[in-house]
């Protein structure tokens, strides 16, 4: 909204600073952060009031999270609000991708919503079933893959790139909108099951925002792109606009969330931002880089999986619980070492992934 100011600007006067989307991230950050302050405190206690007993704590997992009963949850939507402004105030209206990636973070926080909903209702952790979820994940996934597709340049339509090798593209084919479904679908759901912990996933999530955010920006200026040898693509810088406004959003709820949590950001935030950051990942064409950037939610969706197929075939557990940070938990970490850890590994990932831009 900010940016069309810079019609009145004569290259000469404040106007003009809106024209660089560094300041406007900037700006963005700031108003996410500010949104975050002002409306936490008001937003949990309408939270507490309405949830009464608050998010259900399962009864088999660590002995520690009983005395987390009666926390509220649905604290995605604080976040959720705070990007949401701060990129329609700062954002260019006229780039597709821009509306792209809100429309799947909205549409992933409802289907969250929905979820942490009838879990509170109900009294349970059952929720919606994880079928109908999928479901509906795989229709938004399937609608984003289409209109990446269509406003891809034509020479990076339905191609996988590669990294660390230059100018190397796979033709994905009739695959690539299933690939991508798997790819933002695959990142919300992890990113669900990584919040487990107070604090544990909103850090990585926001490493994870910062790292695309720059790469969004390297992949929409042609300086940057020739310098560093990877594909460009026009507009992705917009979405550092996005990013910021996710940081500073994450560092606002992080504030009530940090241990110990006064709010959870439940399914509503957590299947948004993985949502979100899957779809950025597919806009720049940095999807097997966002498997690094994003390692982390990977281990965690991956522990899962595999508990649950050894399990099966076994009758035994490969961790003592899945996912993988209640493993930890089991073996006697401390609640904030395992969080604290966790976000060390994001960080060293996701500079491993910056990495892959100039190694080529």
């Amino acid at each position: 909204m900010f940016y069309w100011l810079t019609t009145f600007s004569d290259g000469g006067d404040v106007f003009n600073l809106f024209r660089y989307i560094t300041v406007r991230a900037g700006l963005a950050f700031l108003t996410a952060l500010i949104f975050g302050f002002i409306f936490g405190p008001p937003l949990i206690n309408l939270l507490r009031r309405r949830q009464g007993k608050g998010q259900p704590i399962r009864d088999d997992g660590p002995e520690t999270h009983f005395a987390k009963a009666g926390t509220p949850t649905m604290g995605g939507v604080l976040i959720l609000g705070a990007v949401t402004v701060a990129t329609l105030l700062f954002g260019r209206l006229d780039n597709p991708y821009v509306w792209l990636v809100l429309a799947v973070t909205i549409s992933f926080g409802a289907i969250g919503f929905i979820d942490d909903y009838a879990k509170v209702s109900a009294g349970n952790t059952k929720g919606v079933p994880a079928r109908v979820r999928l479901g509906l994940g795989f229709v938004i996934a399937a609608a984003a893959g289409l209109v990446a597709l269509y406003t891809h340049p034509e020479a990076l339509q339905g191609q996988l790139a590669v990294p660390v090798f230059a100018d190397v593209l796979i033709n994905m084919g009739l695959i690539y909108i299933p690939f991508v479904m798997i790819v933002i679908v695959g990142s919300a759901n992890a990113v669900n099951l990584t919040d487990g912990l107070d604090g544990l996933a909103i850090m990585p999530v926001m490493i994870a925002a910062g790292t695309l955010g720059v790469i969004a920006y390297a992949v929409g200026r042609t300086d940057f792109t020739e310098y560093l040898g990877v594909h460009y693509v026009p507009g992705t810088g917009e979405l550092l606009i996005f990013a910021a406004g996710l940081i500073g959003g994450g560092l606002g709820f992080l504030w009530y969330n940090a241990p110990p949590a006064a709010v959870f950001m439940g399914d509503t935030g957590s299947l948004a931002l993985g949502g979100a950051l899957g779809t950025v990942a597919v806009i720049t064409k940095h999807e097997l880089v966002w498997a690094i950037i994003g390692g982390v939610f990977v281990a965690e969706a991956l522990s899962v999986i595999v508990q649950v197929l050894y399990f099966k075939r076994t009758g035994k557990r490969v961790f003592l619980m899945a996912p993988i940070h209640h493993h930890f938990e089991k073996k006697g970490w401390a609640e904030p070492q395992v969080v604290i850890r966790f976000w060390i590994i994001a960080l060293i990932l996701a500079l491993i992934g910056l990495a892959t831009l100039k190694v080529r």
